[in-house]
């Protein structure tokens, strides 16, 4: 009787660690639809969830590194149509975006509308110097009107220079050369950001993701058009993806990720490059490719970015976007810091330049389960053409047309030690414990019921044994 209770009892201990085991395979499954419906429910952007406080909260600091680049022999490029020479200038620092979205409204259609309110606030401690250092940079005025004006009115236009004293060249200091100062030229308030503070972005109309969550935080319009107005074809007027803050949630690192930039007036796409540890959250890092600014002939996508095709050597030049169509009419160009993947000529003529990929490349951290962008740097360089021109005299002696770089940007953010002990425990640690959960129901179970059933068979052949 002894023994059949034995048996019994580990037959009973063998069932029992086969349905812990089963329980342990089966929370696998049911654990994973709990993350998922869980992660969807607080990645819709409205009132009350996670995605929510994250997006309209005002919090993360949000910062603008300037480095300018000073001209080291102004007066050799005019007077001898010697190579211009630059050395860059910074970081000068910048506290931007400090203020929460605006005039924020949730439509019917399940979209939300704000407006981003522009501000800087210099940050002296993060910064070489203050704002009142003085650097030689292009005459924004000059370079300008020769972009823009006829040849038939250089001579104009040469009276206009030689009558307010100026030249192509002019020593400023960073704040004016930022965020602006009155131009003798133009007798306006002219700079690189001018006007900025108390101006704003957008508005912009996004998906909050309710009825579909792959469509959250995509952009529905900007200043309330579906498609942009700047370069007249289809393909480049589309607006794609979201603004680069946050992406749908279960980010699947073979498929890119669209944004639009309303400072380049594109959208562009960043693809994985690499699985990182962010204060111990993993994050897929994902930066632009070579072809979002490559030339016409490596990427005929690109053909309607090109707008000059003489000041682009008949669009065969990388590197460099002319966005004066969006720009009111301001002869600027957008490329990456120091002519990053861009063409050898823009190196070869402004001496001084050395771009690297670490330090001048534009990347976003992105938690793959929620979506959420935790860092990134924004790397942009705004540069001015100049060229030849008889009738100038400021020109006359220049050889070529020239792409100069004026400043480059780095806007970044990454989410402080308090936020990221908090997206751990509320997010991480819980996925951790249900894993671990799992993993230990069924491994207990299938230790359980394999213990319990060879002590069986052993008790039962040991029956056997004692009755012959």
């Amino acid at each position: 009787m002894g023994c059949f209770s034995i048996k019994c009892g580990l037959l009973a201990g063998s069932v029992f660690g086969a349905v812990i085991a089963i329980l342990g395979g089966i929370l696998i499954p049911v654990g994973d639809m709990i993350i998922e419906r869980t992660v969807k429910k607080e990645a819709v952007i409205e009132p009350g969830t996670t995605a929510y406080d994250n997006w309209a909260s005002s919090e993360i600091a949000i910062y603008r590194q300037f480095w300018l680049f000073d001209v080291k022999n102004p007066q050799q490029v005019v007077q001898e149509g010697a190579l211009p020479e630059v050395q860059e200038k910074g970081p000068y620092t910048y506290k931007t975006r400090y203020l929460p979205k605006a005039n924020v409204t949730f439509n019917p259609n399940n979209t939300a509308s704000f407006v981003l309110p522009m501000g800087a606030i210099f940050e002296p401690s993060m910064s070489v110097g203050p704002e009142e250092d003085t650097v030689t940079s292009l005459n924004l005025a000059v370079a300008g009107a020769y972009s823009l004006l006829p040849p038939g009115s250089h001579i104009l236009l040469d009276m206009v220079i030689n009558s307010t004293n100026s030249s192509l060249f002019q020593h400023r200091t960073v704040k004016e050369l930022l965020w602006g100062y009155y131009d003798p030229i133009l007798k306006d308030t002219i700079g690189l950001f001018s006007p900025y503070n108390g101006t704003s972005d957008g508005p912009y109309n996004v998906f909050t993701g309710k009825d579909d969550i792959s469509k959250v935080s995509v952009i529905d319009r900007w200043r309330g058009e579906t498609k942009l107005s700047f370069w007249n074809d289809t393909y480049c007027d589309m607006i794609n993806g979201t603004d680069g803050s946050s992406f749908a949630p279960f980010v699947d690192k073979d498929v890119p990720l669209y944004f639009f930039s309303s400072d380049i007036c594109r959208s562009v796409s960043a693809s994985y490059e690499a699985t990182m540890n962010l204060k111990g959250i993993e994050v897929y890092r994902y930066s632009l490719l070579p072809s979002t600014l490559a030339s016409p002939v490596d990427n005929p996508d690109n053909k309607c970015f090109c707008r000059n095709y003489e000041t682009t050597k008949n669009c065969t030049l990388a590197g460099a976007l002319d966005i004066s169509s969006c720009s009111d009419g301001r002869p600027v160009f957008i490329s990456l810091p120091h002519f990053l993947q861009g063409s050898e000529y823009l190196r070869e003529v402004v001496l001084g330049l050395h771009p690297d990929e670490e330090h001048h490349k534009t990347f976003l951290d992105v938690e793959p389960i929620t979506g959420f962008t935790l860092n990134f740097a924004k790397r942009i360089q705004a540069n001015m053409m100049y060229g030849p021109a008889k009738d100038i005299t400021v020109l006359n002696k220049v050889k070529d047309h020239t792409l100069l770089p004026l400043v480059w940007l780095n806007e970044t953010a990454t989410l402080d030690d308090k936020t990221a002990d908090m997206f751990k425990r509320e997010l991480i640690s819980r996925i951790d414990m249900l894993e671990i959960v799992q993993q230990v129901l069924l491994i207990a179970g299938v230790i359980i019921f394999f213990v319990c059933l060879i002590a069986f068979f052993c008790v039962r052949r040991k029956s056997k044994a004692n009755l012959g």
